[in-house]
């Protein structure tokens, strides 16, 4: 009896220490966790502007502006957005185009069209924006124009006037329709609309190209409501 009695309280001590040894031998460990500034979470959570084509035609020329510079009733010009397709085999990017329309009683005509396209880079632009023009003159009167650092050829036809821009990375084409009786000379009206646009156009590019020829100060008398 006495013997085992010695054995278990041997057994009882050597479990004791194994286990004091193991408690010893790993210590418990913690991992800090990372905090964050509150200006770090604000600057992280922050999305980063879009750079690239406006989803709203408005970002460069409003219904109401247009309006103005045609000298039109006060909300009589609509306006609609249509997104284009991307063409990697001339490397066009995005494509936005823009449709400003007669509203209200007498409506629907279509007062001005504007296409824009967006190159993987300056030389596609102005490569597609030549064989473009290239194809345009050979059906009307057309002549060049710089607006600024801005090349552009204004086509002149009987059912409509076109204004074909290259700027940047980007092509823009203004199609004044004779329908849409703008006030004054045609091309005169389109190129004051291309300097009113272009500044816009040039910011949203990843690159901000040299600035165009300065924007017309003056703007056309707003008709009277109604």
């Amino acid at each position: 009896m006495r013997w085992g009695a010695v054995v278990s309280a041997m057994a009882v001590t050597l479990t004791a220490v194994l286990l004091t040894g193991c408690a010893r031998g790993n210590p418990q460990e913690t991992t800090p966790l990372p905090t964050f500034s509150a200006a770090e979470s604000a600057a992280a959570g922050a999305a980063a502007p879009r750079i690239g084509l406006p989803e709203d035609c408005a970002t460069f020329l409003s219904p109401d502006d247009l309006g103005a510079i045609f000298a039109r009733p006060v909300g009589s010009t609509a306006m609609r957005t249509i997104k284009g397709l991307a063409e990697p085999t001339v490397k066009r990017t995005e494509r936005v185009g823009c449709r400003y329309t007669a509203s209200g009683r007498g409506g629907g005509n279509t007062l001005l069209d504007m296409n824009l396209g967006r190159y993987a880079d300056a030389d596609a632009a102005a490569r597609q924006w030549q064989l473009n023009t290239n194809a345009e003159r050979s059906d009307g009167q057309s002549r060049d124009l710089a607006l600024g650092t801005a090349r552009a050829v204004a086509i002149e036809r009987r059912a409509e006037t076109v204004l074909a821009v290259v700027y940047g990375v980007d092509t823009l084409t203004f199609v004044l329709p004779t329908s849409a009786r703008a006030p004054g000379p045609p091309v005169d009206r389109l190129v004051d609309l291309a300097l009113r646009v272009l500044p816009a156009d040039g910011a949203s590019q990843p690159t901000h190209p040299d600035p165009p020829a300065p924007p017309p100060t003056d703007t056309a008398p707003m008709a009277a409501a109604g």
